[in-house]
């Protein structure tokens, strides 16, 4: 009967026990969603290396700092800038702050379109002033379509640009547009341009249009620090880098 009753104190303490275990080897992870086609085949290629398991969620480029600010629970946020009232806040651990990636901006057209010069600024000030129609994502909601409206204030286009440009939410309805036939140019983060009826254009020049870096930090209220810490490690890794340059995006290392 002893020897019974340890069985079931041992069985309950075990179960007892499994959901701090998961959450030991379970990092949490927040990141802005225009990663994800990349973060599907780089986050499983950390979980094979390290046995750590990823719980991923993802957000828009400014909610995701937003998020951090108010304190929700991610152990590892990733967050474009300016992210001061997140740092402010105590979520994050400042020093811990490290460049992963970028978001490039680049432009589509409909698939089979010709594609336009885009390799000077010259050339790009050009595509845009002959394109008949232009599309974006709304710069309140998504930073490519700041780094858009920079880019035509850089070019001296911002009054030309205006009567032939359309504002949408994000870039899947701007894609939409363009595989249809309805808008000519659709200007997004390559990442992002995954409409099959797009063809990408490609990048466009750094000198008209700035990268979007992404940092990423380990929160101060993380679970398993080391488990957090050897995520961020990775996706900073030379190792990542080619994952970045597949999917459209600079790597950071």
């Amino acid at each position: 009967m002893k020897y019974l009753f340890a069985l079931v104190v041992a069985f309950f303490l075990v179960v007892g026990n499994a959901p701090s275990v998961r959450a030991q080897d379970e990092v949490t992870f927040l990141i802005p969603a225009p990663t994800k086609v990349v973060m599907d085949k780089l986050l499983p290629a950390f979980e094979a290396k390290t046995g750590y398991k990823v719980k991923v969620t993802y957000g828009t480029s400014m909610g995701t700092r937003d998020q951090m600010a108010k304190g929700d629970p991610f152990d590892v946020p990733v967050m474009r800038a300016p992210y001061d009232a997140a740092l402010a806040s105590g979520n994050v651990i400042p020093s811990s702050g490290t460049k992963i990636a970028s978001f490039v901006a680049g432009v589509g057209v409909r698939k089979g379109a010709p594609k336009p010069d885009i390799s000077t600024p010259e050339a790009v000030k050009r595509m845009l002033l002959e394109a008949k129609s232009v599309t974006y994502s709304d710069p309140a909601a998504g930073t490519v379509g700041v780094l858009t409206q920079e880019m035509f204030e850089k070019l001296g286009i911002t009054e030309q640009m205006k009567a032939k440009s359309t504002i949408v939410p994000n870039s899947g309805p701007s894609q939409a547009s363009v595989a249809s036939g309805d808008k000519e140019l659709c200007l997004a983060y390559v990442s992002d341009m995954r409409n099959p009826g797009v063809d990408v254009v490609g990048p466009l020049p750094s000198e008209v249009a700035n990268t979007d870096d992404l940092i990423g930090f380990v929160s101060s209220h993380a679970t398993n620090p080391k488990a957090a810490k050897a995520l961020l490690d990775f996706l900073s890794s030379p190792e990542a880098a080619p994952f970045y340059k597949e999917g459209g995006m600079k790597p950071g290392h």
